[in-house]
């Protein structure tokens, strides 16, 4: 019976996508080398393990939003569930690398996002679970399936610097909002009223100009 271990060996920026994606290039290995998989249905859940790295006081400044004031951080810095994903690896022996596709989001309502945007530098602590089923060739010949346990799992250190390459390409020099359909109708009608050509104008007219902006 298959006995599958799982290993990162990085993280880069899917170029092109239609959405932002990352991919984690993932290394499956067989302890029966000779053993055939004919292939591995894989799910995996991703955890950000936010509680194994040290936080700079601007980087603490800037979760405020997520995790309250620092000093309430020993209740409210818990790790999150960042997403879910699954791909089909194909038939190996032994060892094989297989890319695992994250879609991201910059919606700055989603906990994720406003936790990469968050931090400056350094890395982010990840966790993959997985879970899912292999195919396997039998012994005696035959097509065999075994299911893949939840105690199954790899982590990595993700630099933040990926991240935000991957939103300064997909995204350059701008960020997202989604408003209440109502918040964003008032927003308009001041724009129309004002007479104001961009939605960067408006903002600008309606925060005040001694409101620091954190780097």
């Amino acid at each position: 019976m298959p006995d599958l271990s799982f290993q990162i060996d990085g993280a880069k920026v899917v170029q092109h996508a239609a959405s932002p994606t990352l991919a984690f290039k993932l290394r499956l290995t067989n302890s029966g080398a000779q053993e055939t998989i004919h292939t591995v249905a894989l799910r995996c859940q991703i955890q950000l393990e936010v509680t194994r790295r040290k936080y700079t006081p601007d980087d603490q400044a800037r979760l405020r939003d997520l995790f309250d004031e620092p000093s309430r951080w020993g209740q409210t810095l818990k790790n999150l569930l960042w997403t879910h994903a699954s791909i089909v690896v194909p038939s190996f022996q032994g060892t094989t690398v297989a890319d695992v596709p994250v879609p991201c989001t910059f919606d700055f309502n989603v906990a994720a996002t406003k936790y990469f945007h968050g931090l400056a530098d350094g890395e982010v602590p990840v966790c993959l679970q997985f879970s899912g089923t292999v195919f396997y060739a039998a012994p005696e010949g035959g097509l065999q399936v075994s299911p893949i346990s939840w105690n199954k799992e790899a982590r990595f250190r993700l630099p933040v610097k990926i991240w935000r390459d991957m939103m300064d390409t997909y995204y350059p020099n701008s960020a997202w909002l989604c408003l209440h359909k109502d918040a964003f109708e008032r927003l308009y009608q001041y724009k129309v009223r004002h007479g104001v050509p961009t939605w960067e104008e408006v903002l600008e007219n309606i925060i005040p100009v001694e409101e620091p902006v954190m780097e």
